[in-house]
C-alpha cells in the first residue's frame, strides 16, 4: 500500500501532535505492507531521511506557515497526482479539499470549538473550518482517545468512520532502568538536583502551569529544600506563567529549562518526586503516558483523556483547582506508600500503550479507507 504521509506541519522541536508524525512516519517506513511517501517542507529533508529511512521524500511544501495553508489547497493536489497514493494521511487535523485518493485525517482534540481562549486568536477559524471539512470528506478519521472520538462526534460528525487509536511510548527510552548517578549528572547540567516536582510539556494557556506555581507555593514553604522544574519550550501566552512565578512568592524554588535534549526527559521523570501534568483538557497527554512509562508518580486533571490514558496508575484532581493540586501533589510528597504504589502502577499502565499497535492499527484504517472508496 503506498500511504503519502503529510509531515510539513511537524515543527523542529516536535511535541504532542509532533512526537506522534514523528513516530507514524518512522513506523510505517519499516512496515513490510507500506510504501511510505512523506510530503515535507523544503529546508526539512535531512531530518526526514533520517527519522524514517526508506521513505520517499518530496520536500515540495514552503517553510513559513501561512504558505503551507495555501500550498496544501493548491500544491499537495498535485503532488498527490504524482505520487499516486492508495491514500492521502492528514496527521493534523487538515487535508487537500480536492484530491482524487481517499484521504484519513487525524483529530487530536476539538479545543478549537470547546475552548477557543486557549489557541492562538488566528488559529480557531482556520481550524474550525478544516476539522468540520476533513470530517466530511475524508474516507476514514482516526481519533487519539474515545474522548476525542466522543467530542468530534458532538461539535464535527463525521460522514466516514472514525477509529479511536492510541498514541505509543517508546519504550526503550523511557523506561524505569537508568544509572542514578548518570540520571543526576544530566539534570544538573540544567540546574535541577533532588528534591523537585517535575512538569514537562509546552508553556501555554492549555497546560495551566499558573495554577501549579500557584498550587506548589504552599509546598515550597513546608520544604524549603523542594524545587519545581518547568521543562519545556515557551509557546504562546507564556507571559502568564512568568506573571504567576513573579507573585508566587517562592520564584527562587522554580526553575526553567526551556527546551531540552532528549535524555534530559526520561532522567527528569525518573529522578522526580512527584510529576504534576495539570492541563485543563488533552486530547491524549503524551508526557502523562512517559511520567508512567518512567515510573513516576503522576498528579494529573480529571474529565478528559489524560484519566483515560492513566487509568488507576495516576492521581486526578478537577482541572484548575489549586487546592486539590496541592492536595493530590502534597499526598505523594509526603507519603512514602502512596508514591511506591504509584511508582509500581505507572509502567504496567503504560505497557499497554505500544507504538507498534498503533502503526498496525493505523495500517487497519487505511485499508478501510481504501476498500470504502472502492465499495
Amino acid at each position: 500500500m503506498r500511504v503519502l504521509l503529510d509531515v510539513t506541519a511537524v515543527p523542529a522541536r516536535p511535541a504532542g501532535a509532533g512526537v506522534y508524525t514523528v513516530a507514524l512516519a518512522s513506523g510505517l517506513a519499516r512496515h513490510p505492507d507500506v510504501d511510505l511517501h512523506l510530503a515535507a517542507r523544503r529546508g526539512d529533508a535531512d531530518r526526514w531521511e533520517d527519522l524514517a529511512p526508506g521513505a520517499t521524500l518530496h520536500p515540495d511544501a514552503p517553510d513559513r506557515r501561512p504558505a503551507r495553508i495555501v500550498w496544501e489547497q493548491t500544491h499537495a493536489p498535485r503532488l498527490a497526482q504524482h505520487v499516486d497514493p492508495d491514500v492521502w494521511h492528514g496527521p493534523h487535523y487538515t487535508m487537500p479539499f480536492r484530491l482524487d485518493a481517499p484521504a484519513v485525517v487525524t483529530v487530536h482534540d476539538c479545543t478549537f470549538f470547546d475552548h477557543p481562549e486557549w489557541h492562538e486568536r488566528t488559529k480557531v477559524p482556520y481550524f474550525r473550518r478544516m476539522i468540520r471539512a476533513s470530517a466530511q470528506r475524508a474516507s476514514a478519521i482516526v481519533c487519539v482517545s474515545e474522548f476525542t472520538a466522543r467530542r468530534l462526534a458532538a461539535v464535527a460528525p463525521s460522514r466516514g468512520p472514525v477509529a479511536v487509536v492510541h498514541h505509543g511510548v517508546d519504550h526503550e527510552r523511557f523506561t524505569t532502568s537508568g544509572a542514578e548517578a548518570d540520571d543526576l549528572r544530566v539534570l544538573a547540567r540544567h540546574g535541577i538536583t533532588p528534591p523537585y516536582v517535575a512538569f514537562v510539556g509546552t508553556l501555554e494557556p492549555r497546560k495551566d502551569v499558573p495554577a501549579l506555581v500557584a498550587a506548589f507555593a504552599p509546598l515550597a514553604r513546608d520544604h524549603p529544600d523542594l524545587r519545581l522544574a518547568l521543562v519545556g519550550g515557551d509557546g504562546w501566552g507564556s507571559d502568564a506563567i512568568r506573571d504567576a512565578i513573579r507573585a508566587s512568592g517562592i520564584a527562587t524554588h522554580v526553575i526553567r529549562t526551556g527546551y531540552v535534549e532528549d535524555e534530559v526527559v526520561p532522567a527528569l521523570y525518573r529522578r522526580a518526586r512527584v510529576v504534576a501534568y495539570p492541563s485543563h483538557e488533552e486530547g491524549f497527554g503524551v508526557p502523562a503516558l512517559e511520567a508512567l512509562a518512567c515510573g513516576a508518580p503522576l498528579v494529573t486533571t480529571a474529565g478528559s483523556a489524560l484519566a483515560e490514558v492513566t487509568g488507576d496508575a495516576a492521581r486526578t484532581v478537577p482541572p484548575h483547582d489549586v487546592d486539590a493540586l496541592t492536595a493530590g501533589l502534597r499526598e505523594i510528597l509526603e507519603d512514602d506508600d502512596a508514591a511506591e504504589a504509584l511508582r509500581r502502577a505507572g509502567p504496567l499502565r503504560a505497557e499497554r500503550f505500544t507504538w507498534s499497535t498503533c502503526i498496525e492499527q493505523h495500517v487497519a484504517v487505511y485499508l478501510q479507507a481504501t476498500a470504502r472508496v472502492a465499495a
